[in-house]
């Protein structure tokens, strides 16, 4: 296995880290959460930067890295919507507006997933490895960006609750653009 492939591989591994840390209650967990969620978005750039840089693409990569992007970013979104703070945090947005749409967008993107993982599955039965392109690039740029503005307003509504309206009503139109891309 090569490396792109081990830090995609890296990226799964950390998808349950990440939600220990959101749920485990110490001080600070946010922000634990929040660096293990970063790491593993970060995996991502890299392993498309090194195997295109260096030739390293392989079928296994190619099938494996959209399926990392989808599970971590549905497994981080469905933690918010689920997790009680998050539920105060959406409450706190548009008067409880911001849970029923962070539910309808969370229903949108994982239809709009399954969809496009039922034609992976049917290209690759095929023999054709459909490659990420770069729209669903730019909606995994903007779901990363929406999920660390949440775990952000999520570390600091215990500090500033003002603050942390404004972030989660931040992030609740960058989750919109995640919804529509």
């Amino acid at each position: 296995m090569n490396l792109p492939n081990k830090l995609t591989l890296l990226r799964i591994i950390l998808i349950p880290l990440f939600v220990l840390f959101v749920y485990l209650q110490f001080v600070g967990h946010y922000f634990v959460a929040l660096g293990v969620f970063a790491v593993a978005s970060l995996t991502d750039f890299f392993d498309g930067y090194i195997a295109r840089k260096y030739d390293l693409v392989t079928d296994l990569g190619k099938f494996m890295d959209p399926i990392a992007d989808k599970v971590l970013v549905l497994t981080a979104f469905t933690v918010m919507l689920c997790y009680p703070f998050y539920d105060n945090a959406f409450a706190f947005a548009w008067e409880g507006w911001g849970f029923v749409f962070g539910g309808i967008g969370l229903s949108v993107i994982s239809a709009r997933e399954m969809v496009v993982s039922s034609l992976r599955m049917i290209a690759a039965k095929k023999g054709v490895v459909l490659a990420a392109e770069k729209i669903g690039k730019v909606k995994t740029f903007f779901s990363d960006v929406t999920i660390v503005w949440m775990l952000a307003a999520g570390a600091v509504i215990p500090l500033s609750e003002d603050v942390g309206k404004v972030l989660c009503v931040a992030g609740l139109v960058l989750f919109g653009i995640s919804v529509v891309l």
